[in-house]
Order: structure tokens, then C-alpha cells, then sequence
């Protein structure tokens, strides 16, 4: 596609190096501009990081690989694509889910054999699935090619007539997933297979728009995929476009201040100055702990009023010998998930019956693990905020180790070589993510599209904002294209 030139002559500091933070970089290098990207650790990625130890490597961050035509239009712009820097597996089955009552279900690759799946458990519930999955297919569609794609970051962007003629859709699906699920399916376990991914968009079935539907078709139709060296391997490959493009990276560099209007920052080495900045940081910890009161957009109460996706437990284990029958992906639910989600958005507290996912990237991957071991680790969703210590991490990592015993079959007890847990306190210290939520924003329907905070800030003329907190939202691919909305944002304004 090539570039427009449009920001020659032109300096960019981009604080940040997420994938929102790399994206914006890009786009802005391909335009002319002199981007210089300053990132507070030691590599490039933000939550897809890296944990090596004792020969293991674990992705400490996002583990899916989803929505490949999003990659796949990213690198296209840029005239490359995907495989030029890393190949990708589709796994098959996509995931297993180990329900607590001694149910375990497969999800095949091929939508036929899924749809033979939802037979088992509903009478028609093959039909029903195509049917759903042909719905969200659609609203797919007209969600990228409207909603997603396009910048619908402020009011006036949705008075056009294509968001006219997508609005009678849009409008029907302003209820919840919970509800829009319920209508269609009676089984309680297929309903759970259809809204897990909700998890991925920091949000419940209760409090997620029905539109989020789409998810599904990302789920079933678009497929699930493990890129070579996992996902860190995935956000070093945009960084090495990214200096390909001409994009000078710097690790090691925690951004304090902020002043002249955003052309200047102040890092723990030095100072910046530029035309313009643009922060893929922590959106309400760089508003509230780097800028100073006159300088922010929204304040403190704003930021407390906000609904957040969860934090997170994890813990990293390397393990000696194998651990089936867990696959890459496994889902270990409780056959009623209600209690789990009120303990992050009702009632916060650490779940007691949890629900939660099993990773083990050394079923695909023999890089990952040493010979005659098992890289796992485990995520449980809970709520942003909670008290975090090592006494209870200890204490709830237990539990944990007996659940996956009780309910897979799987014992590690006496078989791990390596651990080592993160938590809320970690996400807090490590990514300056607020109250430690593992995400940012949930996608609820009062945080949604222009209903998400800003991408230009409203105080510093020269200050920009890209990643999970602004349009579209949560998740890899669209921290991509929110780099994308925010560098033609940059073009506007000094082009």
C-alpha cells in the first residue's frame, strides 16, 4: 500500500511498547514521521512479555491467537505479511473444556463436527449453532467494516448513513450476551461454550453487549491459532517492522512528565522533545500519576465510576513429564459460573468455585519446555483491586493445584521443577495498570465506541492516546487498529 508521506519532517515520541503503542508507530514511521517509541521495560510487547527460567518460556500476557485477517491487514499495509516473520498452527481441537461435574468437551476446528457437538447436547443444537454462528458472521462483518476499521472514536462519527443502515442491527443487540444466548440455546454447557470468550473483552454475560456475539464467529469460523514463539514472538515481529519503518525503540525508559503541551517528555534517562506524543500506557495512571491536574482530561472520579475488566492469578509452572489430558487450550468451568463472575463485578472477592484456563504451549511448541517436560500455566479471572499478598496467593495456588487435580485428572504436586505466581500487584507494578486490572476498560455498553475515553487529549494540544483503553478495545488485533485510528488522528492534526 505504501505510504503517504504525509508527516515528513514531522517527530513523534510514542510512550508505550504494546501492540497499540507498535501499531501507532508503525503507521506514523510509514508516514514520514521521526518516531522515537519509549517503553518502561525491558522489551517490546507491554502485557505480551516474556518469562524465561530454568529453560522454560512462558508468554506471560495474551495466549490466543484470534481474528487472523486483523494481522493479516495490519502487515498488509505495509506491503509484508504475517509469514514473513512468524508461521501459524491452527490447533485442532480449538480448545477442551473440563466441566465440574465430569463432562469434557472438544471444540474440532471444523464448524460440521461442532455443529455434530451441539446435537449431542440439544435437540436441533447443530442447526442452531450455523444459525448463530451465520448471525454472527454478519454482525461481524458490519462491526469491522463500520465500527471496527473505521474511527467511530467521537459522536459526530456516527452520524453517516452507513451507520444508519447498520443501526436497526445495532440497536437489537444493545441487550445482554446472557440474554442473547438464552433465547436461542436451553443447554446451560453450550451457553458457557458461547460466551466464554467474553473473558477475552474483560466483561460477563450480564454487563456485555449482545453485539459482542461476533465473537463467536471469531471463535468457530476465523479459528483459533498458535503463532511460533507464541505471542511475545508475535509482538517482537511488530517491533522489528516497526525499525524496519525507521522507528528508533527504547527500552528501559519510564516516562515521568509531560509538558509543553505534550511535546516534551521526561523519562527516567533523559528528555524528549517533539511534535506530538503519543501514550499506549496505562491511559488512567499516565492521567492521574504522570500529568499534572491542570493537564488531564478526567478526573479522579471519572476514573473510580469506570467499570474494569478483571485482573488476573497466574501462575507459571514447569512440570516434569506430561500433563494429559489438558490441550493447549483448556477450559476448566463450573457448571454455574454466576458465583465467579459476582466475585469481579458484584461482590469482588477471590472466587471459591473458579472458573478458569490452562495453557500448555509445549503441546505445540517443544521450544517452550526442556525434553521431558511441561510448560502450564493457569489464569484465573478475578477482580481488579483485590488484596494481594503472598500469604494468600500461597494459599489460593493450593486450591487451585486441587481443583486441576479433581477435575482434569491432572496432579502436579510432585512433578513442579518451576513456578513462580503474578497477580494483581504485579499487573499494578509492572504494566502501571490500574487497580491491576489484567485489561483495561470492559466492554460494556456505557463503554463502548465513542463511549471510551479519547484519543486526543482534550488539555494538551500535542498529546495523543492509542491501546486498550480507547476505540475499538480490548485484545490484540484491536489495540492494532487502535494504532491505526490514533496515527491518522497525528496526520490530521500536523499533516
Amino acid at each position: 500500500m505504501g505510504s503517504d508521506r504525509s508527516l515528513a519532517d514531522t517527530s513523534v515520541t510514542v510512550v508505550g511498547g504494546g501492540f497499540g503503542g507498535l501499531s501507532a508507530a508503525c503507521y506514523l514511521a510509514d508516514a514520514g514521521a521521526d518516531v522515537t517509541l519509549l517503553e518502561k521495560n525491558e522489551g517490546m510487547g507491554g502485557r505480551a512479555s516474556t518469562l524465561e527460567a530454568d529453560g522454560f518460556r512462558f508468554d506471560m500476557g495474551p495466549s490466543w491467537y484470534l481474528m487472523p485477517d486483523v494481522f493479516e491487514r495490519f502487515f498488509g499495509h505495509f506491503d509484508r505479511e504475517p509469514s514473513d516473520y512468524y508461521e501459524l498452527e491452527h490447533l485442532d481441537p480449538h480448545y477442551k473444556v473440563f466441566f465440574k461435574d465430569g463432562d469434557t468437551v472438544e471444540l474440532p476446528k471444523e464448524v460440521g463436527e461442532a455443529a455434530d457437538l451441539f446435537d449431542e447436547y440439544e435437540d436441533g443444537g447443530g442447526e442452531k449453532l450455523r444459525d448463530y454462528l451465520d448471525e454472527s458472521e454478519r454482525n461481524y462483518e458490519i462491526a469491522v467494516d463500520n465500527f471496527i476499521y473505521k474511527d467511530r472514536s467521537r459522536l459526530r462519527n456516527w452520524l453517516d448513513t452507513s451507520v444508519m443502515r447498520a443501526a436497526p442491527i445495532g440497536l437489537s443487540m444493545l441487550g445482554t450476551m446472557e440474554n442473547h444466548v438464552h433465547d436461542r440455546f436451553e443447554n446451560d454447557k453450550l451457553r458457557q461454550i458461547l460466551q466464554y470468550t467474553l473473558v477475552f473483552l474483560g466483561g460477563s454475560p450480564k454487563n456485555t453487549p449482545a453485539l459482542y456475539s461476533l465473537m463467536s464467529h471469531v471463535d468457530f469460523n476465523l479459528g483459533v491459532y498458535y503463532p511460533d514463539g507464541g505471542m511475545t514472538g508475535v509482538a517482537d515481529s511488530v517491533a522489528e517492522m516497526a525499525r524496519e519503518l525507521g522507528v528508533e525503540t527504547r527500552t528501559d525508559e519510564e516516562v515521568r512528565r509531560v509538558r509543553d503541551g505534550g511535546r516534551v517528555v521526561e523519562t527516567t534517562n533523559g528528555e524528549y522533545r517533539a511534535d506530538a506524543t503519543v501514550c499506549d500506557a496505562d491511559y488512567a495512571h499516565f492521567e492521574q500519576e504522570v500529568l499534572e491536574d491542570h493537564q488531564r482530561a478526567y478526573d479522579e472520579s471519572y476514573w473510580e465510576s469506570r467499570t474494569y475488566a478483571p485482573s488476573a492469578f497466574l501462575v507459571y509452572w514447569g512440570v516434569e513429564g506430561d500433563v494429559e489430558p489438558l490441550e493447549h487450550h483448556t477450559l476448566v468451568l463450573p457448571t454455574d459460573w454466576d458465583e465467579h463472575f459476582a466475585k469481579i463485578f458484584d461482590d469482588p472477592g477471590w472466587p471459591m468455585d473458579p472458573a478458569y484456563y490452562l495453557c500448555v504451549p509445549s503441546k505445540t511448541d517443544d521450544g517452550v519446555a526442556p525434553d521431558g517436560h511441561s510448560n502450564l500455566f493457569v489464569l484465573v479471572p478475578v477482580a481488579s483491586g483485590l488484596e494481594d499478598n503472598p500469604k494468600i496467593r500461597e494459599r489460593y495456588k493450593n486450591k487451585i493445584v486441587d481443583d486441576i487435580a479433581e477435575n482434569t485428572g491432572v496432579d502436579i504436586r510432585d512433578r513442579v521443577v518451576y513456578e513462580k505466581t503474578f497477580s494483581v500487584d504485579d499487573f499494578a507494578e509492572r504494566y502501571n495498570s490500574y487497580e491491576g486490572t489484567a485489561l483495561g476498560l470492559a466492554h460494556t455498553l456505557r463503554q463502548t465506541a465513542f463511549l471510551r475515553p479519547s484519543y486526543k487529549s482534550s488539555k494538551l494540544e500535542r498529546l495523543f492516546y492509542t491501546g486498550s483503553y480507547t476505540n475499538p478495545g480490548i485484545g490484540v488485533p484491536m489495540c492494532l487498529v487502535s494504532g491505526e485510528h490514533t496515527a491518522n488522528i497525528v496526520k490530521d492534526e500536523l499533516g
